[in-house]
């Protein structure tokens, strides 16, 4: 990834496991992106690609399993499997190596194993030591940085405590981050119901007295009212009917605007996107499989699960819908990663795709 002064948020090698029974069900798999000050990055996918544990995951509402998130150059968030699984392959290798050495009996054989002996052992307290700044990064990172992303849910309904007033609701983060004013809290939730299209009347009411579009305002406006940097919009306008959808995604473009914002938008939906969004990622099975520019993205698709997820737009044409032929995405006949592994891989200044060496030339052909 291209180093920049005005990369806000960092992610690298994000993973995040969930234990099921034996096996670990890997909902973000080895995720790596950044997201400069002031963009509008989108993250696209199926249902169940990884795309709101991703966000979920950055704002720490889980402890990532692997990898670390930083954000505004600090680390907030930080997993340890990576360098106990390195400790565990260290241990493995050395213990082979030794019996090896055994079989052969010799002085040389002696010698060769103390060496890789005092390596390995070194190699370990290395890893121990990044482990243990890990879980202190992890524990004890700076929470009133932290406070500079804010989440707006997906579900504006299940996300609002039904037994608060908005009042209530809108000054949460306020009085948890020790403000104490009523009238300056007040002041400040009065402000923002107005800035996000509702009015100051609203703030006595409760949840259930509000429609769909109008939940998810408060939604906003409790994200918005700690004055963060980031916004991380996971779904925001996916349970609202279209004409509300539109007002919602042009009050998301004017706070930005207004206020200075980097929005991470997590969707299902590449149109939309494409009109909110500088750069968009394509997520599928918990992998970024491909990103670039908004518009090189919908231009140029390389990797075949984008190409896939376009031919899915329907347009208001009748003449091309009757024509349009659905690409269907079969990841067992479209890659061979038996012998040569993928990796995330810049094809283009800005385009990067999940690729091995064969499909990397092949998509070097293809943008030629």
């Amino acid at each position: 990834m291209e180093n920049n002064n005005d990369v806000l948020l960092k992610v690298d090698h994000l993973c995040q496991y969930f234990r099921m029974g034996r096996k670990d069900l890997k909902a973000v798999d080895d995720v790596s992106f950044e997201i400069k000050k002031g963009e509008a990055f989108g993250l696209v996918g199926e249902s169940g690609c990884g795309k709101t544990t991703t966000g979920r995951s950055i704002i720490k509402l889980y402890n990532i399993t692997s990898g670390n998130v930083y954000f505004k150059g600090q680390r907030i968030g930080a997993g340890t499997r990576s360098y106990k699984d390195a400790i565990k392959n260290a241990r493995n290798e050395l213990k082979a190596f030794a019996k090896e050495c055994k079989e052969e009996g010799t002085d040389e054989a002696k010698a060769k194993l103390q060496k890789k002996t005092e390596e390995v052992q070194a190699f370990i307290a290395e890893q121990k030591k990044e482990m243990a700044s890990a879980i202190r990064d992890q524990k004890h990172c700076d929470k009133e940085l932290v406070t500079k992303i804010q989440m707006i849910f997906q579900d504006p309904i299940a996300s609002l405590d039904p037994r608060m007033t908005v009042r209530d609701i809108i000054a949460e983060g306020l009085v948890i981050n020790g403000m104490t004013d009523k009238e300056l809290i007040n002041r400040k939730v009065y402000d923002i119901l107005e800035t996000v299209g509702l009015v100051r009347e609203h703030a006595d009411r409760y949840p259930h007295e509000f429609s769909g579009g109008q939940r998810q305002r408060i939604g906003i406006a409790r994200a918005v009212v700690m004055q963060p940097e980031m916004i991380i919009a996971d779904e925001p306008i996916s349970a609202l009917d279209v004409s509300i959808q539109a007002q919602v995604i042009n009050l998301l473009n004017d706070l930005r605007d207004s206020m200075g914002l980097t929005i991470l938008f997590i969707a299902h939906d590449l149109s939309v996107v494409k009109y909110f969004s500088d750069r968009i990622g394509v997520m599928y099975f918990g992998k970024l499989v491909e990103l670039a520019d908004s518009d090189e993205l919908f231009k140029h698709p390389l990797h075949p699960y984008t190409k896939s997820l376009l031919s899915a737009i329907p347009l208001p044409d009748p003449v091309y819908e009757k024509q349009r032929t659905r690409i269907t995405y079969n990841p067992l006949a479209e890659h061979d990663y038996s012998v040569d592994q993928p990796s995330f891989r810049e094809i283009t200044p800005g385009h990067f795709v999940y690729c091995n060496d064969a499909e990397e030339a092949k998509y070097r052909e293809m943008v030629k």
